[in-house]
């Protein structure tokens, strides 16, 4: 046999390998009819109704697949999808939310593996190495302030300006004694404080802070004049309506917001293609319209130095139950000390 004839004979498998090789690369394939049969996918997430609402429009002009959502902070969002996961009746199909509170499901085997082609060119700083997590936007927490309190001139340009006098009791943030993203936010200033980490949250509680349920309660006490600044994510500076801004301080930590099919997903074609929407360019580009700092190279929400914040973030690392748990059980008397 002559080598042309074997070239032959060994293009088709070469290519199908390569085929092979690319979808694994990828993820799971899509099965788009499969997913319109099952005709609805049930997502948790902490999402904001408003920018919910336009995914949710989107993807089911596109697909015509409903959507279920049921919304609540971050830590509620866990607490139901670990107490269903136990109890062996899952209701989701999706879960979105802050990589710190949703990670926690990942060691209770409650997400099954899936990466979406659509991901494929996001950084790969926000890629989780397990390939259950598949991150679609980022949250940049950062400092937000009234306007009508508070000039651009005066409002804080450094984490240790909220320890100015001046803030006392104007400041709101979520509890972290009991809000997770808020506790995995403080211990990660370790990043940038090393071993004086501690002694700035010890100075933050004794501003005595106005404290709220979750990040997206924040900008609410921020514009009705309850507090003049608030620690939250910065997206809401755009996504709130009244006087309100973002500080441009010099450090911001982001957290990776990902998507998360369920190991047992009773939708589980529908789930992998509203994930796969998330990170299309479509989806991505519907995203960002509303605020949101997404991770398509290039695309960024409408605000004034989102390119700023974006090349000056920090990626905050993942903290465990144990860790949470202890943070959480050291923040309380600081914070709720009268």
């Amino acid at each position: 046999m002559g080598w042309r004839m074997v070239r032959q004979l060994l293009i088709p498998v070469v290519i199908a390998v390569d085929f092979i090789v690319a979808s694994g690369a990828s993820g799971q394939t899509l099965d788009v009819e499969a997913a319109k049969k099952e005709g609805k996918v049930v997502i948790y997430g902490t999402m904001v109704p408003k920018v919910m609402a336009e995914i949710e429009k989107g993807f089911q002009a596109k697909y015509g697949i409903k959507v279920e959502y049921w919304r609540a902070d971050a830590t509620k969002v866990i607490d139901r999808v670990l107490t269903e996961s136990r109890s062996g009746r899952p209701a989701f199909d999706v879960v979105i939310g802050a990589r710190g509170a949703i990670a926690l499901g990942k060691r209770e085997n409650v997400y099954a593996k899936f990466s979406p082609a659509s991901a494929a060119k996001f950084p790969s700083k926000y890629k989780d190495p397990d390939g259950q997590l598949t991150a679609w936007r980022v949250t940049p927490v950062g400092v937000l302030y009234n306007t009508d309190m508070v000039k651009p001139a005066d409002a804080p340009k450094t984490l240790d300006d909220l320890l100015d006098s001046r803030w006392q009791g104007k400041i709101s943030m979520p509890d972290p004694s009991v809000h997770a993203s808020t506790a995995q936010y403080l211990w990660n200033l370790e990043q940038v404080k090393k071993e004086k980490w501690m002694d700035f949250v010890r100075a933050l509680a004794k501003q005595k802070p106005l404290l709220q349920e979750s990040y997206s309660t924040v900008p609410n006490a921020i514009v009705r004049g309850e507090s003049a600044l608030g620690i939250t994510y910065i997206q809401y500076a755009v996504q709130t309506k009244g006087p309100i801004n973002f500080a441009p301080i010099d450090k911001v930590f982001a957290d990776p917001s990902d998507a998360a099919l369920g190991a047992k997903a009773i939708n589980p074609n529908a789930a992998k293609v509203f994930i796969d929407y998330l990170c299309s360019a479509d989806g991505q580009k519907k995203i960002a319209e509303t605020g949101e700092f997404v991770l398509a190279p290039g695309i960024f929400p409408a605000i004034k130095g989102a390119d700023k914040v974006v090349s000056s973030m920090l990626v905050m690392k993942d903290v465990s139950a144990e860790q949470l748990a202890k943070l959480q059980s050291d923040f309380r008397p600081l914070f709720l000390s009268k």
